[in-house]
């Protein structure tokens, strides 16, 4: 990994924890369970390989939809190790982002989440986006309706400012494991040169060494954004 050409913005779509824990006949809280620890390291190991930004898609808009039952079960593992993790973090001198309606979560859990955010180091080396509640459709229409009530047309650079990403730079890489192909709303405005990996691995067993093979592969990869070689 050392002569790899590493993508400064990594943006992944953690998909299969529950399938991860139904071939377990386990419910899918023990999913969500094994996939928060194995995000957490994850990020651990970004950090350490020199990675700026890391997003991870945590909870999309259309998760809200899911049984109150599974979505108490997530909001039960924020409530019970979020902060720890987070410390865990800034002790590595990273900091924490948080993009998406944070509005429609419970009070408790906004609270948790703009805290992680705020106590964040200042100077740091590495920061973990969390993408909660999120979807780009609907940050398009919150931006582009902000820029509406504004009356100012505006141009790329004053659209971005509009968008939740503001002052984050664009993926360079996007990594979905789970085997499905496909973006499901995930920046999707930002993601437009973004390189694509499909991983068939489910997500709690997405290790260090898969994310690694994944990283090698974006490194033999040109980018060219539109131009001709």
């Amino acid at each position: 990994m050392h002569n790899a050409k590493l993508p400064a913005h990594v943006g992944l779509i953690m998909d299969g924890n529950g399938r991860w824990a139904k071939k377990r006949l386990m419910p899918r809280s023990f999913g969500h369970n094994a996939g928060m620890n194995r995000m957490i390291a994850l990020a651990e190991h970004a950090q350490k390989l020199g990675i700026k930004y890391l997003t991870v898609y945590t909870l999309s808009t259309e998760n809200l939809s899911r049984p109150r039952e599974e979505l108490d079960g997530l909001y039960s593992l924020f409530r019970k190790y979020f902060t720890e993790n987070v410390k865990r973090l800034y002790a590595n001198k990273a900091a924490v982002r948080v993009i998406g309606d944070l509005s429609a979560l419970p009070e408790d859990i906004e609270k948790l989440l703009r805290d992680g955010e705020s106590n964040s180091p200042e100077s740091a080396s590495f920061t973990l986006i969390f993408a909660i509640n999120y979807g780009s459709r609907t940050e398009i229409l919150r931006a582009v309706n902000a820029a509406a009530e504004s009356g100012v047309k505006l141009d790329e650079d004053g659209f971005r400012r509009l968008l939740y990403t503001d002052g984050i730079p664009d993926p360079d890489f996007i990594i979905r494991t789970g085997g499905e192909v496909r973006l499901s709303n995930f920046l999707t405005f930002q993601a437009a040169y973004a390189e694509l990996y499909f991983s068939d691995v489910l997500f709690p067993d997405f290790s260090d060494d898969e994310f690694d093979g994944a990283i090698e592969e974006y490194s033999r990869r040109e980018r060219r954004f539109g131009k001709i070689r």
